[in-house]
């Protein structure tokens, strides 16, 4: 079991600069988030997406400003636990709270900060006979954790934006054989990545099926084939395969955090703006996934309520200890 004294779900930019405040109080923090890597909605959606209302930078790249907040907390020896869905919160006693994921990892926390940004991104599954079947381990994922697992598999990515592409391009050099299914002629990618994996389709190192949709999986234990049809003349192709992953974006959704008993009002969390509270004591909740009154859905404003809610965890975790604010012009950054 993970200890920690502060664990936050969601890994985006809020979540990332609360390491930071945590840490100048001695807290250290434990983050856990379902996307495969640090940076939540900036890293998954717009990396390469410039930035204008971050105090300092009169534009910064999503993916830039992620970089140096990592770097910012770094002093601070924060865990992660990434691709994993957070699905229980248990208290025990009048203290500790243990946060269980999907994964079977439990972390021990003294408080818990709610930081999932628009909520928990699940993939956005296709309407595909037989495919929940094949979940789990089966041969169907819905996004790449670790790519050494599919060296020298067999494998099918369907989708037509950069995600598909970029991963059908590292892919190509791993897989023994790779499909890319796309239900169009054109890609939504960057330019840039379709020339590359048209070149690859041309060399005879990828297939490329175009204007064809996902229509079946089958297969024993495992997935063995996938079914697709071709949307101008329904010619049906079945290709043997060791894995199948669709890659049609992300959806927000609240997920198990529904029925923790917290107070959510129109799928966000309503929160005390004296410290960024809930209505659970020790659970705090900072970032897009709150509610209160003139509430803006911000970058610099969830900042603010890091800032707020770290000091207001450091006396809840230690209850009559006198705390002088000092600040990091005077002690600077002190590592832990």
């Amino acid at each position: 079991m993970i200890k920690t004294d502060i664990a936050i779900i969601g890994a985006g930019p809020v979540a990332l600069f609360a390491i930071f405040e945590a840490g100048l109080l001695k807290m250290r923090c434990h983050l856990i988030d379902y996307l495969p890597q640090i940076g939540g909605q900036l890293s998954e959606i717009y990396p390469k997406k410039p930035i204008y209302d971050i105090p300092g930078y009169p534009s910064v790249l999503a993916q830039d400003l992620i970089d140096n907040l990592v770097k910012q907390a770094e002093p601070f020896n924060p865990g992660y636990t990434l691709g994993e869905r957070v699905e229980s919160l248990d208290k025990i006693g009048e203290g500790d709270f243990i946060i269980t994921t999907n994964m079977g990892t439990s972390i021990n926390a003294g408080v818990v900060v709610i930081a999932g940004g628009l909520g928990c991104f699940e993939p956005r599954k296709p309407e595909v006979e037989g495919l929940v079947k094949f979940e789990n381990g089966k041969g169907v994922n819905y996004m790449v954790l670790d790519p050494e697992k599919y060296r020298g598999q067999r494998m099918v990515i369907a989708g037509g934006g950069d995600s598909a592409l970029d991963w059908t391009i590292f892919l190509s050099d791993i897989c023994s054989e790779l499909t890319l299914v796309h239900r169009s002629e054109s890609f939504r990618g960057a330019p840039d990545s379709v020339n590359k994996v048209m070149k690859l389709a041309e060399e005879g190192k990828i297939r490329l099926l175009l204007n064809t949709n996902l229509m079946s999986v089958d297969g024993g234990e495992r997935l063995e084939t996938v079914t697709m049809v071709n949307a101008k003349t329904q010619e049906k192709t079945v290709v043997a395969t060791d894995h199948l992953i669709p890659l049609f974006g992300l959806s927000p959704k609240l997920g198990p955090i529904e029925k923790w008993n917290l107070n959510i009002d129109k799928n966000a969390i309503e929160v005390n703006t004296d410290d960024y509270s809930t209505n659970i004591p020790g659970v705090y909740a900072i970032g897009d996934i709150n509610t209160y009154k003139n509430k803006l859905k911000l970058i610099l404003c969830g900042f603010h309520e890091a800032a707020l809610m770290s000091h207001s965890a450091y006396k809840y975790l230690n209850p009559g200890v006198k705390y002088t604010m000092k600040y990091t012009t005077v002690n600077g950054v002190q590592e832990f």
